[in-house]
């Protein structure tokens, strides 16, 4: 039943119409396009008056010259000057049998600089350098010998003052009545006796550098006898204790034996 289609005329006028209509659209679309770009470009004002332009001009490097290039191959050229053996020390400092010559200083650590050769050319450089084989000339300036240079020594710097020893702290030097050199008997007070007063005293005592009691108190013992034996403990005298050479303060202890009479 369908096998046969058959297109009307009117259905394909009105899909003509709509065609050309589309077509004729898009060309007036592209027509102002192209017109409103160019009218743009010229009325475009980029005020290149108001602009601040700088121009800039590459220059080619100046050609050096032929002739200095000619004189630098020349020099470059130039055979080096050769010198026989050359030493080069940072000063100058005579062999160790030269005893004729007197140091500048004597010290316990040996110098890092080399003595000076017998019969070779030295000079004083910033380096220590021991030629073994002819040595070409530089443009470096420095002084040069041939032998060993006398050296002047100054009188002698005063040794450095000595600086004092600060005072030690007493040492206890223990039980000191058999180290006395003089130690007076205390005397026995009346009122003791009277009491009955008896036993040991004891007085603690600071002896100085000289050997000499400069403090006493009593420690333990009867109050009726402590004023007998600190007195006497006051004209004790002492040989010196000495520590490592020094003299020192030493700290101890004096007992005194009091009997009842």
């Amino acid at each position: 039943m369908f096998e046969n289609l058959v297109e009307s005329s009117s259905h394909k006028d009105d899909i003509a119409r709509k065609g050309s209509f589309i077509g004729v659209t898009a060309l007036i679309y592209g027509v102002l396009l192209v017109a409103f770009f160019v009218a743009g470009i010229y009325w475009y004002d980029a005020h290149l008056d108001e602009q601040t332009l700088e121009l800039t001009t590459l220059v080619a490097p100046v050609p050096v010259p032929q002739q200095q290039k000619q004189e630098e191959q020349k020099q470059e050229a130039k055979p080096a000057k050769t010198e026989a053996n050359v030493d080069v020390r940072k000063e100058l400092i005579a062999d160790v049998t030269r005893t004729e010559l007197v140091p500048k200083e004597v010290s316990a650590k040996a110098s890092d600089v080399p003595p000076v050769r017998s019969g070779v050319t030295t000079i004083i450089g910033n380096t220590n350098v021991t030629s073994s084989a002819p040595m070409p000339a530089g443009p470096g300036s420095g002084t040069v010998t041939t032998g060993t240079t006398k050296v002047q020594i100054a009188d002698e710097p005063p040794p450095p003052a000595a600086t004092p020893t600060p005072p030690r702290a007493p040492i206890s030097g223990g039980v000191l009545n058999g180290k006395a050199i003089s130690l007076p008997k205390p005397a026995y007070p009346p009122i003791a006796r009277a009491a009955h007063a008896s036993g040991t005293v004891v007085v603690q005592v600071l002896i100085d550098e000289n050997g000499n009691v400069v403090s006493a108190h009593a420690v333990s013992g009867h109050p009726l006898l402590q004023g007998a034996a600190v007195g006497a403990a006051r004209s004790a005298k002492f040989s010196p204790t000495k520590l490592s050479g020094q003299p020192v303060k030493v700290t101890g202890v004096i007992q005194y034996n009091f009997v009842a009479q």
